[in-house]
């Protein structure tokens, strides 16, 4: 398994993916196409985020998790490569989700263990990740990173937990 950029993937890939989600939010948001672009479109703007964004936004980078053939893309993880407000409160430095069809086999654990690498080399040593309080999978697999559950936020009757996770060679020892 490993992450490649939006680049790197084919617009036959992408549709699939989206298609893996039906009726379901996309996670991250990254990923998803809700202005409905065409897909050249959509990745010039997801690649123009990692250094240009709106005022109030932070750069960011969005892989996908794919097979070593690249033939199916597993999830996505997109890494904001700095904290504003509402993000370290709700949203982190990092985002991530499996599609349906593939949840339940180990993935997301592989794919925060390859973005992990990452957010060290734009600079991040500690990277500030959450989860709905109700989300058991997506907590267990921040814990198993060595996530360290720092508190729980409440907005609009939803309950976030906030971790913190590092991404020195520590987690490399870990895995």
């Amino acid at each position: 398994m490993k992450l490649i950029l939006p680049e790197q993937i084919t617009e036959a890939q992408y549709k699939a993916y989206l298609a893996d989600w039906g009726a379901e939010r996309i996670v991250p948001i990254a990923s998803a196409n809700p202005k409905n672009l065409p897909f050249e479109e959509w990745r010039r703007e997801s690649i123009q985020k990692r250094t240009r964004v709106p005022e109030g936004f932070v750069n960011e980078t969005l892989y996908f998790l794919t097979d070593d053939n690249e033939t199916k893309l597993f999830g996505a993880v997109d890494i904001r490569h700095e904290l504003n407000d509402y993000l370290r409160l709700f949203g982190g430095h990092i985002g991530y989700g499996i599609v349906p069809s593939e949840r339940r086999h180990g993935y997301a654990k592989i794919q925060l263990a390859l973005a992990l690498p990452i957010a060290r080399s734009i600079g991040i040593k500690k990277v500030l990740i959450t989860c709905n309080d109700t989300n058991t999978g997506s907590a267990k697999t921040i814990e198993s990173a060595g996530g360290v559950l720092e508190n729980k936020v409440l907005e609009e009757g939803i309950l976030t937990r906030r971790y913190w996770v590092p991404c020195a060679d520590d987690f490399e020892r870990k895995k």
